[in-house]
């Protein structure tokens, strides 16, 4: 059994941001994950994927990106970040071992994992906002012909070539990868929505990134901002409503706060090709019958791939479900900077714009309550086993 003052849980941004942050303290965390690499989900996501937010707000805490950076950080280059950092000296980096629960031992946590037990005075959950890929239960799904898959194995269009492809989703991965497999090749693409998004653009004109004003506008009164918003919408996304996305009456953060979810963001080139008709916008799918697609106002598809960008579960439960610390959402209860419960966090569980950075200046005020809790406690004394 090895013993740790600190152990964290997920080495994506939010898990990475933690460790560095605790490291500055001069704390030695151990960072795990169940994956052979760091940044495991984000090596995993399609080739053509940029940040939604300017690379000055999407770093880790006192690690800007080097030179040479794009202005929004591909995918790679987001990577190659939290690479280069997770393994700064001062952060033990255990990789491909799996944490299947975490239970209170003593004054401190056990951590159950396929490598063997884990115990620790703090324990820092940063599995991830997108955990679990979820694909809707649809009826008559086990029967169809064609090829069906969840937007985080979709890397290119290249195998989408000449093929009819229906893609699933109204967020910012669903508006892409529809438009990739659409410009790439495809031989007809189609967007399923149930419920119309706001969308905004990921850089405004001139190029400064959007988020560099959402992200202080997003704790401001909801009424302004969202009237300011709309204002934008209007000035550069215009009305999409003939083309089957019209503008929500609920406003941007009002929308975002009450579900939980960002607005779909997307580049120009996006909003262009849903003018042009490059992919058709059609209701959310109903039910399978075989090769055919029925949607919910009884129109029939027959796609020869259905690629559904149909969001993630957070798949907390296993893992600490049996603490009381979840939502019947299965969210933390509390997050940030207040403990769940004495000595466990979370981090990286909100939806926000610039949510990197704010989980950056988290994992830095969580690192300075623990390094104060750690000065005040005793030595970890675990229970024997049995005990």
């Amino acid at each position: 059994m090895n013993d740790h003052q600190v152990a964290v849980i997920g080495a994506g941004p939010s898990g990475v941001a933690a460790a560095v942050s605790l490291r500055d303290r001069g704390i030695r965390p151990l960072l795990i994950d169940r994956a052979e690499h760091v940044g495991a989900s984000w090596r995993a996501r399609y080739d053509r994927l940029r940040l939604n937010t300017g690379r000055l707000t999407s770093h880790l805490p006192n690690r800007p990106y080097p030179a040479g950076t794009a202005v929004f950080p591909t995918r790679d280059q987001v990577v190659a970040h939290l690479d280069r950092h997770a393994r700064e000296d001062g952060i033990d980096l255990l990789l491909g071992t799996t944490v299947a629960r975490v239970d209170r031992d003593g004054e401190g946590w056990r951590l159950w994992t396929s490598g063997g037990d884990v115990c620790a005075r703090h324990v820092v959950v940063a599995t991830g906002y997108e955990h679990t890929p979820n694909i809707p239960d649809w009826p008559g799904a086990d029967g169809f012909t064609g090829r069906l898959l969840h937007s985080s194995a979709y890397r290119n269009p290249i195998p989408f070539s000449g093929l009819r492809v229906l893609v699933v989703g109204a967020g910012s991965s669903a508006m892409e990868i529809v438009h990739d497999v659409a410009t790439g090749g495809a031989a007809q693409a189609w967007l399923a929505v149930r419920t119309p998004p706001n969308i905004m653009l990921r850089a405004l004109p001139g190029g400064f990134p959007s988020d560099y004003l959402a992200t202080p506008l997003f704790d401001a009164p909801v009424g302004l901002v969202d009237r300011m918003a709309r204002l934008a919408q209007r000035a550069t996304i215009g009305d999409l409503s003939e083309y089957g996305l019209p503008t929500p009456r609920e406003g941007v953060f009002a929308r975002g706060k009450r579900l939980g979810r960002a607005p779909v963001i997307v580049d120009r080139e996006v909003v262009d090709a849903i003018r042009a008709r490059r992919f058709e916008v059609v209701r959310t799918i109903g039910r399978f019958d075989g090769g055919t697609v029925v949607l919910t106002d009884g129109r029939r598809l027959q796609p020869d791939a259905v690629i559904c960008a149909t969001g993630y579960s957070w798949g907390l439960e296993p893992l600490v479900g049996h603490l009381g610390v979840l939502d019947d959402r299965g969210l933390p209860r509390s997050a940030g900077e207040v403990a769940a419960a004495p000595g466990l966090w979370f981090i990286g569980f909100q939806s926000r714009p610039g949510l990197i950075s704010f989980a950056a200046k988290q994992s830095q005020r969580i690192a300075k309550r623990i390094a104060a809790e750690l000065v005040a406690a005793p030595a970890i004394t675990p229970v024997a086993d049995g005990g």
